[in-house]
């Protein structure tokens, strides 16, 4: 576990995986909630971002016939591989930064 403490508390590691283990609401609730912690608020966002697009994808894939059932089925197994991926890097305290969207995480960080 992380020596460093969120200011919700939690170990800092802790906390980012929780953004991920409950996808998008965790990332929400830990940007309201956050208010010291960069590691965490990096995480939260990079969760909200990545959940957040995957949805899109899921909801844009159901709309083509065919094709679209084989890309939702796809997404949904990027989906849990992310999942899993992320988590694991939170839990061990690693800023594990996705490509695109991790940049825009990192960027939108620097802004709060």
């Amino acid at each position: 576990m992380s020596p460093f403490k969120s200011s919700t508390g939690l170990p800092e590691n802790l906390a980012a995986t929780l953004c991920y283990l409950f996808p998008m609401v965790g990332g929400i609730l830990f940007l309201s909630l956050e208010k010291r912690s960069r590691y965490v608020i990096f995480h939260a966002l990079q969760s909200l971002l990545t959940f957040a697009v995957l949805a899109i994808a899921h909801l844009l894939s159901g709309a083509v016939p065919i094709i679209g059932l084989l890309a939702s089925a796809l997404l949904a197994l990027v989906g849990v591989v992310l999942w899993l991926v992320l988590m694991a890097n939170a839990i061990q305290g690693k800023w594990f930064k996705l490509p695109w969207i991790g940049a825009i995480a990192e960027k939108q960080m620097q802004r709060i």
